[in-house]
């Protein structure tokens, strides 16, 4: 798990795969997630995500979990498994992508992939919406912030081809920024995007 760049200090060592396995025979628990999650042990908070019942979860409680999440993985799957289905989940990749902790940065760009993927019934200027805030973090040298910008990025780019090309000229813009971060974004966005 270290050497994926996961905080090990709370962790078990339990893989996901079988965490999947428990989640599938408990779902929609919204008082277990609740107390899984108040251990602080990183795979009880993996499985907190998986079996929330997002028609329970509030936004404040939203925001205090994200406040303690800690790791890339942990970021993403509250993100894929709960926030994305929120009613409010436009409003907060907006909101979390302007925030200053690293993992609360990511988790608005994470947010913004994982509704690119799910939102099948998204109309192209929401996608589009979500250029601005690709732009504006787009030099943010942190390595977990500038992974999430990339993956945003190509996965509203992999929606159709309006939003391909789009997503292609979003991404050469990013390229003439003179920033590291920037640069290696636009590299790989591109790479991805130009093989369709």
């Amino acid at each position: 798990m270290k050497r994926f760049g996961i905080n090990t200090g709370n962790a078990l060592g339990v893989p996901v795969t079988r965490l999947r396995i428990i989640a599938r025979d408990t779902p929609g628990d919204h008082c277990l997630a609740l107390q899984l999650w108040v251990t602080g042990i990183h795979e009880a908070r993996l499985l907190a995500t998986m079996i929330e019942d997002p028609y329970k979860t509030k936004e404040k409680q939203l925001d205090r979990w994200l406040k303690t999440v800690d790791s890339w993985d942990l970021c993403d799957q509250l993100c894929l498994n709960v926030a994305s289905k929120m009613p409010f989940a436009y409003r907060k990749a907006f909101e979390w992508s302007e925030r200053e902790p690293e993992f609360q940065k990511r988790a608005g760009f994470a947010l913004m992939a994982a509704l690119a993927v799910r939102d099948k019934q998204a109309e192209d200027y929401q996608m589009e919406a979500f250029f601005t805030p690709i732009l504006n973090e787009c030099t943010d040298e942190r390595n977990y912030v500038k992974k999430a910008v990339s993956w945003a990025l190509r996965q509203i780019g992999k929606r159709n081809e309006h939003l391909r090309k789009k997503a292609i000229e979003v991404a050469e813009k990013i390229g003439e920024k003179d920033s590291p971060a920037a640069k290696w974004i636009a590299s790989d966005a591109l790479r991805e995007l130009s093989q369709h």
